[in-house]
């Protein structure tokens, strides 16, 4: 009988993964999975769980947000583990689901794992952390782990909204020098993400023709502070037209990315706080993981 490690959590977005939980167990158990369950009990569990036992399943399944599916995927590359993830969404946001399409009904994205196949995909090294799809600073980075999960549960994606809303008073210029691929890019920046996803916190989109999420790159979009109105407009054109060709926009692609930078200054893991660093390295390992998804997935 194949074995199955079902890490959820059950504080994740609106509870809703709480009401359809049995369903999604009958699923699995009906394809022939003898299924352990594992409820995650604060941070660090998931990934604790999946280093411990991940190695010796078929499949690590995981449902909760895009925070539970980073400590997941964290525990299986700590245990050197290549097991196939599938992953059933269920946070506020879900980013990293959107970007593969992955179906936001509970019980559909079960049945996709059960009968789809595992794809290859790339995951970001960030000093000594994993992320699974971004790494970022500045505005309205900080919302994700500053707005309390009882409000994210009642306002859902529009927590964000207003916590990033709530940031603008405070936004300011990071001055950040960055090698990438050993080209050096050094300026005042309101925001940069380092990403291997096409959905940022919900409110930034890029163009899904431009990010492969398997090619071994990530995609790295910085955001200088504006001199004037007009850069400001320009700026905002071309966010919303997903052409960063623009003064005020870097956007590069590149295997790996060293970055000098305010100690203080703090950074965001897929949604998750991590303390500033005077010097980082970021990189790509490529098809770290393999996650399953339904063939037409993407399509």
């Amino acid at each position: 009988m194949k074995k199955m490690l079902f890490i959820m959590n059950p504080f994740a977005g609106q509870k809703k993964a709480n009401k359809a939980l049995s369903e999604i167990l009958l699923i699995f158990s009906q394809a022939g999975y003898e299924v352990i369950t594992h409820m995650t009990i604060g941070q660090g569990d998931a990934a604790a769980a999946a280093q411990k036992w991940g190695k010796i399943m078929d499949v690590v399944v995981c449902c909760g947000g895009d925070g539970t599916l980073n400590e997941t995927v964290t525990g299986l590359l700590r245990a050197g583990a290549k097991t196939p993830i599938g992953y059933i969404p269920a946070g506020t946001t879900n980013d990293f689901a959107s970007s593969l399409n992955l179906s936001g009904n509970m019980l559909q994205a079960a049945r996709d794992i059960v009968e789809g196949e595992p794809v290859p995909y790339d995951v970001g090294k960030f000093g000594d952390r994993y992320f699974s799809y971004v790494a970022s600073f500045g505005a309205f980075t900080k919302s994700s782990y500053v707005v309390p999960q009882n409000i994210k549960n009642a306002l859902g994606h529009t927590a964000y909204v207003l916590g990033g809303i709530s940031e603008i008073s405070q936004i300011r210029k990071e001055h950040i020098r960055m090698e990438i691929d050993g080209q050096v890019v050094e300026d005042d920046f309101l925001f940069g993400a380092i990403c291997n996803s096409t959905s940022i916190g919900g409110i930034l989109t890029l163009d899904p023709k431009q990010v492969d999420m398997g090619d071994g790159l990530f995609e790295i979009l910085l955001v200088r502070a504006a001199r004037n109105l007009e850069e400001i407009g320009e700026c905002i054109r071309a966010v919303q037209s997903q052409k960063y060709n623009c003064e005020m926009i870097t956007f590069r692609s590149a295997r790996s990315v060293k970055i000098f930078a305010d100690p203080e200054m703090p950074w965001t893991l897929d949604g998750e706080r991590e303390d500033g660093h005077k010097e980082v390295m970021a990189e790509n390992l490529h098809h770290a993981i393999r996650l399953i998804q339904k063939r037409d997935a993407n399509d």
